[in-house]
C-alpha cells in the first residue's frame, strides 16, 4: 500500500467513523463517547498526513507512534460503544472495529520494521 492509498484509507476511516457517530441518539452519554471517538478518528487521518512530510527518521517514526497510538484509542472507543450495546447500525460497527484493527496492525508492523531497520544501522 502506498503513502497516498494510505493517507486516503485513513480519511476515509475518519469520514466512516464521523457518518457512524452522526446515527447514533443524542444522549450526554453518547455524545461524550462520540467525542472522543470523533478526535481519535479524525487525528488518525490528519496525523498520517503529518508522517508523510516527516523532516527526519526520527521525526517520521514519532509521528507515526502517534498515529498508531490514536488508532488504537479509536479502537478502544468503537469496542466500548459494542460493550454498552448503544443502539445502533452493527453491520457499521464492526466493519469500523474491523478496519481499526487492521489500522493498528499496519501502524504497528511498520514501527517495528522501522526499529529494526534503525537498530541494524548501529
Amino acid at each position: 500500500m502506498t503513502k497516498e492509498e494510505l493517507k486516503n484509507r485513513t480519511k476515509q476511516f475518519a469520514l466512516d467513523v464521523f457518518k457512524f457517530l452522526m446515527s447514533l441518539e443524542k444522549t450526554k452519554a453518547n455524545d461524550v463517547v462520540s467525542f472522543q471517538l470523533f478526535k481519535s478518528s479524525s487525528s488518525v487521518a490528519a496525523n498520517y498526513r503529518a508522517v508523510c512530510r516527516g523532516k527526519s527518521d526520527a521525526d517520521f517514526l514519532n509521528k507515526l507512534k502517534i498515529v498508531d497510538e490514536e488508532a488504537d484509542e479509536s479502537l478502544f472507543w468503537l469496542e466500548f460503544i459494542k460493550g454498552l450495546e448503544v443502539p445502533c447500525d452493527k453491520i457499521v460497527l464492526d466493519s469500523l472495529i474491523k478496519e481499526a484493527n487492521e489500522l493498528v496492525s499496519i501502524f504497528s508492523a511498520a514501527i517495528k520494521t522501522i526499529k529494526e531497520k534503525n537498530n541494524s544501522k548501529k
